[in-house]
């Protein structure tokens, strides 16, 4: 294992994506949040099929953050259900995974 996690989630709009990432790497949650493009979600909702713009981000942390990032992803988040999923990197390019590690130090 490399040590980084990957930490998912989906955001409403692109101001809020922002706001929360900026947060959590200046809280030193995350060690870099990549804000990717809007997609399309369609999803089941109170009995109902939603269609709607969401904004996904790929939050870069390490194992022993993981908990600690996603517990601050939902209090910060807007929605009731957040969808926040962390994913296990099997390999990193040891640079990189050393900058993770300092970055959260």
């Amino acid at each position: 294992m490399s040590g980084v996690v990957l930490v998912y989630s989906l955001f409403g709009s692109a101001e809020q994506a922002r706001a929360v990432a900026r947060t959590l790497v200046e809280e030193r949650l995350a060690a870099c949040a990549n804000i990717l493009g809007p997609c399309t979600s369609i999803y089941e909702w109170q009995g109902k099929v939603e269609e709607g713009a969401e904004v996904p981000i790929l939050f870069k942390t390490s194992a022993d953050r993981r908990d600690a990032l996603m517990a601050r992803v939902a209090q910060l988040h807007d929605y009731d259900v957040p969808a926040i999923l962390a994913l296990p990197v099997d390999a990193a390019h040891p640079p990189f995974a050393a900058w993770v590690a300092e970055q959260l130090a």
